[in-house]
């Protein structure tokens, strides 16, 4: 027989709603302003919630970006979990690993900006996380996983370190649309046309297995 909610069980739901449509809210104002051009009180507007709320939950606006940068986190790591890397074979995971990496960034510009934001200011809110470390370790830990097995079947070179490559499919996709505009101009060429992103991720899943695959 279930317990009978205690009073304290729909105050503890309605905070956290409060605190995710602030979060979403932020996570808004942030990728448009950055940091130092976001404002609390646009935020709480957008909310729809007293701006003593947000200190009362979040501190400060430093406080409040952190938490946004811990969720976005947060949520492509559980995005990730979705495409199950460990059933596939080590091959194919690599592809789909590939693949969903551009597929969210293309999806989630607002995460890239939020990642420019942070690194203007030195890392220094995700420093301050252990949550981020914790979210992001199994992802590697996955990785890891990946290329043994693919090495063990005789498919993957050995000595690949998995954040290096992580960091490489990452980086590949981040770099590019992160400086879409600038690269357009110093090419002639528009970057985000429908061939050229398919160009783009073909490039990266040829980089990817073919820096792993054994000649």
């Amino acid at each position: 027989m279930s317990a009978t909610p205690t009073p304290l069980e729909p105050r503890t739901r309605d905070a956290d709603r409060s605190q995710l449509i602030i979060l979403d809210s932020a996570r808004e104002e942030f990728a448009r302003h950055g940091l130092a051009g976001a404002r609390v009180d646009r935020i709480a507007d957008r909310a729809g919630v007293n701006k003593r709320l947000i200190y009362y939950y979040f501190d400060s606006k430093d406080g409040l970006f952190l938490a946004v940068l811990e969720q976005s986190y947060l949520d492509i790591r559980e995005a990730e979990k979705q495409l199950h890397l460990s059933e596939l074979p080590p091959a194919q995971a690599l592809r789909r690993l590939t693949e969903f990496t551009w597929d969210y960034y293309l999806a989630h510009p607002e995460f890239l900006t939020l990642l420019n934001s942070e690194n203007l200011h030195r890392g220094t809110h995700l420093a301050q996380s252990g949550k981020v470390r914790e979210m992001n370790s199994p992802l590697i830990d996955t990785l890891a996983e990946i290329l043994e097995r693919g090495r063990a079947e005789g498919l993957f070179r050995g000595g690949v370190d998995p954040l290096q490559l992580y960091v490489s499919i990452a980086g590949m996709a981040y770099f590019y649309l992160s400086n879409q505009h600038t690269l357009a101009a110093v090419f002639g060429r528009d970057l985000m046309t429908p061939k050229a992103l398919h160009e783009r991720l073909s490039h990266m899943c040829e980089v990817v297995l073919g820096y792993v695959l054994r000649s």
